[in-house]
């Protein structure tokens, strides 16, 4: 039997790949349009001299969000994705020489607790618990819901109030526990979602209870190859994908949209479009339209997470002291940043995320070689307008310097192959506005029903799924946000 609706969606990250997971279980038939020439958004890979090196995102917490869209159609994740544990799940490191290993295992992490400050073990177990409230609250009961209208906002107002939801996460952070070091390793996580530590909602404390029950994974093969199982599920289930066709327009007559038009001159039909790009630059497709005009210059108004600068790099040699995920924290917590989210200033001291994937799976680098990356959040180009083609060579020794002096002594003399990608690329790759790299800042004003919306207000028949939708960043996020808009379709 035919399917009886059909649907294109735009763009194949995370979020986009889940929603036309959902939407082809459900008999729609689906296709996928990616104007890159290999599916993942900003799950890219890059093959370079024996090495693989992932785009990002690279921490995998939930993997029962990722399986539960192998069980709509009754088959396995494990038949075409292997999920290997991350112990400890982050290796946290000072310039005083302080390292800090965070996992799941209660006693190894109350001795690490210990080891900063005793007298902290107690809040921190206090802290849990409050992080346990907000999970279940904020992931569990409204992390897949759309929210379409402010009633849906009152109606979660009094659990947010009753978790002091208007309190940033580092403040409620500091009501548990004293040392300034463990606050910093309680608090660092929005940073992985875009969000500031100092300002982001205490919801998402949530985290916390989110790696605790489910783990730290990594893909085997890297994060594409997540990416590629999906895309192999996908299309067993008899959906579509084209690559290397960029959308320069989605078509509409009257209040419904009809399809989407390419770069390449193809023009494609379908009862409903779902946008996974990026919300400016998806309204912005929409021409003839002052509702999606006016769509384009409010959302221009909104604030915009940070950017980030990678440096992926190969060496030669093993270094199986160096964990998979390294913090690399600058002395200056606060005023870093600062610098970051509200002045606009390219930090010479920044904090770092150092991803070591061949600590977890050997086959991403050559024989006796390691694959690293080293990810610095910067501002986004519309608070430092940086010329990146003549700083990145200068910011990438800044980068690298930082993992030499704190890890890796022999770093350049072990240095194999090297590149970089800038705010600019974000920005020419992903239709990301200013380059930033996680959408709309995760504050309480830009959140649930204040997000862009899982369907859109004025076109019934488009919609909108990924880091800028409800809930927002993250695997478990845009997964999250794929399963509310699949809810409002399906």
């Amino acid at each position: 039997m035919q399917p009886s609706r059909s649907a294109i969606v735009i763009g194949s990250g995370f979020g986009g790949l889940a929603l036309a997971i959902r939407l082809q279980s459900a008999g729609i038939a689906t296709s996928i349009v990616e104007a890159r020439d290999r599916p993942g958004g900003r799950a890219y890979v890059w093959k370079r001299d024996g090495y693989t090196f992932d785009a990002g995102p690279t921490v995998i917490t939930d993997p029962a969000c990722l399986e539960e869209l192998w069980a709509l159609s009754g088959s396995r994740m494990a038949d075409d994705v292997t999920l290997l544990p991350v112990h400890p799940f982050y290796r946290l490191l000072w310039n005083d020489g302080t390292a800090f290993d965070y996992s799941n295992d209660e006693q190894e992490l109350n001795a690490e607790i210990a080891k900063l400050d005793p007298a902290d073990v107690a809040g921190y177990a206090r802290f849990l618990e409050y992080s346990k409230g907000v999970y279940e609250e904020g992931y569990l009961k409204l992390g897949a819901v759309p929210f379409l209208d402010f009633t849906s906002m009152l109606k979660a107002a009094p659990a947010l109030a009753k978790h002091q939801a208007w309190r940033s996460v580092y403040s409620m952070v500091s009501s548990f526990v004293e040392n300034d070091k463990l606050r910093q390793a309680l608090s660092f996580h929005t940073l992985l979602v875009g969000g500031n530590p100092m300002q982001t909602s205490s919801i998402y404390a949530l985290i916390h209870r989110l790696e605790k029950l489910g783990g730290v994974w990594f893909a085997k093969g890297g994060t594409n190859a997540l990416v590629s199982g999906m895309i192999a599920l996908f299309e067993r289930l008899g959906g579509k994908l084209l690559l290397g066709e960029k959308v320069t327009r989605i078509s509409h007559e009257g209040q419904r949209v009809s399809g989407v038009v390419t770069a390449t001159g193809k023009v494609l039909h379908a009862d409903m479009v779902a946008s996974n790009g990026d919300l400016v630059h998806s309204y912005g497709l929409i021409e003839g339209s002052s509702y999606a005009a006016g769509k384009v210059r409010s959302l221009r108004r909104k604030r915009f997470s940070p950017s980030l600068f990678v440096v992926h790099f190969g060496l030669k040699g093993r270094y199986p002291e160096v964990a998979h995920h390294s913090i690399l924290f600058s002395d200056r917590y606060g005023p870093l940043l600062d610098d970051i989210y509200k002045k606009g200033r390219l930090a010479e001291d920044p904090s770092l995320y150092l991803h070591h994937p061949s600590a977890t799976d050997p086959d991403m680098a050559p024989e006796g070689k390691s694959t690293f990356y080293a990810l610095a959040p910067v501002p986004h180009m519309g608070t430092a307008p940086v010329d990146w083609a003549q700083e990145g060579g200068r910011y990438r020794k800044v980068v690298l310097d930082r993992v030499r002096d704190l890890l890796i002594p022999d770093l350049y003399e072990q240095l194999d192959t090297c590149f970089h990608y800038t705010p600019q690329d974000f920005s020419d790759d992903l239709g990301a506005h200013l380059g930033s790299a996680f959408s709309l800042e995760p504050v309480l004003t830009q959140s649930a029903w204040f997000r862009g919306h899982n369907r859109d207000d004025h076109f019934p028949n488009l919609y909108f799924v990924g880091a800028g939708t409800h809930p927002g960043a993250g695997i478990p996020g845009v997964v999250g946000s794929a399963k509310a808009t699949a809810s409002l379709i399906v």
